[in-house]
């Protein structure tokens, strides 16, 4: 029996080893038998905190003004159904950072202790091995100073910004943060809504600044801007705010969608930089939001939010939820995809993918291998049409999403919902309800039986990183300078 035990855990061993250069194998062979993109193209990816589905000119929307990112749409492919990784904000970067489910991905809640594990690898890890210059500006989300969650332990070259989330939350911050170094604010006292330094230009400038200085090689910059989330200030003497001043709204409506438009006008500010430097045509430019829309300032004339982000404003059909729950609502989220001369322009493309899928995506268009545990595929064939990728694209048997006690599973239009882990499991046909009104579990037993099996075989116990300095963590957390001041803000503010 022992002899028997050992040679299984040989065996396993094997595997672990072996599993890997496997995959690296498979890889290699496949993009032998594709016509790859000769060059690896620099990436740019645009995570947008917050913005919903619909909070686009483009998509018909009466208020908000988005020419920058209409025009991203017209010259690449609008993906329908490319959807969030979790319906909130840490989970959602945590699959795309390491192209997991939220069964076994490290961070599935958005409580700010549960850092990614110590050598545990990321997008970052995969194009820095590929000799790519990795940048993240914006909100990490997914391990505080402290931590063994930092992204420059996590193949982040650089990352300027806020490592804590709900740091992020204000733009008149005392201070951000550098590979883990306080950078302060000159002039801030901590008013979340006002000071002499908005960290948001700063954030903008310095990802400016990291394009610049990598323009002769490949480069991966991650664009994970906070607005329009958080506490909602910005300089009035910004031309965005000049927009909606005189709006008949309340003040943090009228500020939500300035933000919006100041963050379009800087997406427009990044691609003219990528013109100016003559690297528009060799770069990957790949849009989407982070969860689901929420729905803010709801009053009796329009109860999904005053600006409807999940809501389609030309039928009035919606998803069902927002932000925090997996209904479509929580999940759907706007996603864009430009590539001059590769990606097709004005396509809209109802594949069915998720945030897993941008890992090897970006591995295979850098010539390189994804993670092994990935559960994304790449989304190549798609992109550039199954002719010139040289296959067909994959599709996944099944998409998986849990978030604390909720659970959701979709195969093909059918999607699984349960809401609670004693609830009755709920199933929605897509195809002829997208707005998840119509439960016909008792209708189709055997599919919802499958789905169950799937979510089933798709969860494991979470595994979080380690905190190092937990004062460390706090004080990042603390984003008003002191506890005191945050205690009486929320208090005040209710949140």
């Amino acid at each position: 029996m022992f002899k028997r035990a050992l040679n299984a855990r040989a065996g396993q061993d094997w595997n672990m080893r072996c599993i890997p250069l496997l995959v690296a194998l498979l890889f290699v062979v496949r993009l032998q038998a594709a016509p790859a993109t000769a060059t690896p193209p620099n990436i740019v990816y645009f995570m947008i905190d917050e913005l919903g589905y619909y909070e686009l000119s483009h998509m018909g929307h009466p208020e908000f003004r988005t020419p920058n990112i209409d025009r991203l749409a017209a010259e690449g492919t609008r993906f329908t159904q490319l959807l969030a990784g979790s319906s909130v904000c840490a989970p959602t970067r945590c699959s795309f950072l390491t192209g997991k489910h939220a069964g076994h991905m490290t961070v599935r809640n958005n409580g700010g202790f549960d850092p990614l594990l110590a050598g545990e690898e990321t997008v970052g890890t995969v194009l820095k091995r590929a000799g790519y210059a990795t940048g993240g500006f914006g909100k990490w989300g997914v391990g505080g100073r402290g931590t063994s969650g930092v992204p420059e332990k996590h193949g982040f070259d650089v990352f300027f910004g806020y490592y804590d989330q709900v740091h992020a939350h204000t733009f008149f911050p005392l201070y951000l943060v550098r590979n883990s170094t306080e950078v302060p604010l000159a002039g801030n006292t901590g008013h979340p809504r006002d000071g002499k330094t908005f960290s948001h230009y700063l954030i903008v400038e310095e990802g400016k600044k990291f394009i610049r200085a990598n323009q002769d090689r490949p480069f991966f910059a991650y664009m994970c801007w906070t607005p329009p989330h958080g506490i909602w200030g910005m300089p009035k003497s910004d031309p965005s705010w000049a927009l909606y001043k005189d709006k008949p709204w309340k003040d943090d409506a009228k500020m939500y969608a300035a933000m919006v438009n100041m963050m379009d006008r800087q997406v427009g500010e990044i691609r003219a930089l990528l013109e100016e430097l003559g690297i528009a045509k060799n770069t990957l430019i790949v849009f989407t939001g982070d969860n689901g829309g929420n729905e803010y300032f709801p009053d009796e004339k329009h109860p999904r939010g005053f600006f409807g982000p999940n809501v389609n404003p030309k039928t009035g059909a919606d998803f069902r939820g927002g932000k925090s729950n997996l209904y479509e609502g929580g999940l759907r989220v706007p996603a864009i995809a430009h590539w001059p001369g590769h990606i097709a322009a004005g396509r809209v493309s109802d594949h069915l993918a998720y945030f897993p899928d941008l890992l090897p995506t970006f591995a295979e268009f850098a010539h390189t291998a994804p993670t092994p545990d990935t559960d994304g595929v790449s989304l190549v064939p798609e992109l550039l049409g199954e002719t010139r990728a040289g296959r067909k694209q994959e599709q996944h048997q099944y998409l998986y999403w849990e978030i604390t006690r909720h659970t959701a599973v979709r195969m093909g239009n059918w999607k699984a919902v349960r809401v609670g882990a004693t609830s009755d499991w709920e199933l929605y046909d897509l195809a002829k309800d997208i707005s998840e009104k119509s439960n016909v579990a008792a209708n189709h037993p055997e599919i919802l039986a499958q789905m169950k099996g799937f979510a089933s075989e798709a969860h494991r116990p979470i595994q979080t990183g380690e905190i190092y300095d937990r004062a460390l963590v706090e004080k990042d957390r603390n984003y008003l300078g002191s506890e005191a001041a945050t205690t009486a803000f929320r208090k005040k503010n209710k949140g």
